[in-house]
């Protein structure tokens, strides 16, 4: 590790990002979409590098959120709606419309799922079934949230490029296509770590049980809250 808390490997990452961004950056089919395209690629991409002085993934974590921004930045020089290969794959199998943005929605869940995994073993130490639902859930949320905010840009910071900036191409179901997608990838993805956890792990049986049996027998809602009432009210007397 470099004192910088980067490794060699994570700045060839960084580096074919920044090179290929700025070659995107150049002359983009529709300037507007990519300035709405880029708005979370200009929060999240600065965010993640100081992040990483502290909390630093793992080279396999980086080498998929990479392959997934590149596959973005490539959308948004073209539009989705335009991509050169999205037109090859419609081809391929006889469809009428770019399915570009399907992949990428698709690679959202596949690509990232396993990053969200490693910060949750890492920082909740969730462990067995927890470790594959979590990671699943927050991918399907993170998705339906790119949908929310993708519809308030489009409404209110651009209404003129919100068409091309939604690339819906007149399905009326894309956002809930887009949102299963990114759901499918994530459950492949966390399918095959199991698998892979399953022939290598000799304690995953172990812990995945362990991780369904109750720990706690108390019920909680009223009767945590009455708990706490009670505990103020006794430290207030104390007083």
């Amino acid at each position: 590790m470099t004192p910088n808390g980067f490794t060699r490997y994570q700045k060839f990452l960084l580096a074919v990002f920044v090179l290929l961004w700025v070659a995107l950056a150049i002359s983009p089919s529709y300037r507007q979409d990519w300035l709405l395209e880029n708005i979370l690629v200009l929060v999240l991409v600065p965010l993640g590098l100081m992040t990483a002085r502290y909390f630093r993934l793992s080279n396999f974590s980086y080498t998929l959120i990479t392959l997934f921004l590149l596959l973005h930045i490539t959308g948004a020089h073209y539009t989705y709606e335009q991509v050169p290969f999205g037109y090859a794959i419609s081809r391929w199998f006889g469809a009428a419309r770019n399915h570009y943005d399907r992949i990428v929605h698709f690679s959202f869940g596949f690509l990232l799922a396993y990053p969200i995994r490693e910060m949750f073993l890492r920082i909740a130490s969730v462990r067995g079934f927890w470790g594959y639902l979590l990671p699943l859930d927050v991918t399907l949320s993170c998705s339906a949230l790119f949908e929310i905010f993708e519809w308030l840009v489009a409404a209110v910071v651009n209404p003129e490029a919100g068409i091309a900036y939604l690339g819906s191409q007149g399905d009326i179901w894309d956002a809930q296509k887009d949102m299963a997608l990114a759901g499918l990838g994530a459950l492949i993805t966390m399918v095959l770590i199991a698998l892979v956890n399953w022939r290598y792990d000799a304690g995953f049986r172990h812990e995945f049980r362990e991780s369904l049996r109750v720990k706690s027998h108390m019920p909680l809602g009223e009767i945590r809250l009455r708990e706490l009432i009670r505990a103020k009210h006794q430290k207030a007397r104390r007083r």
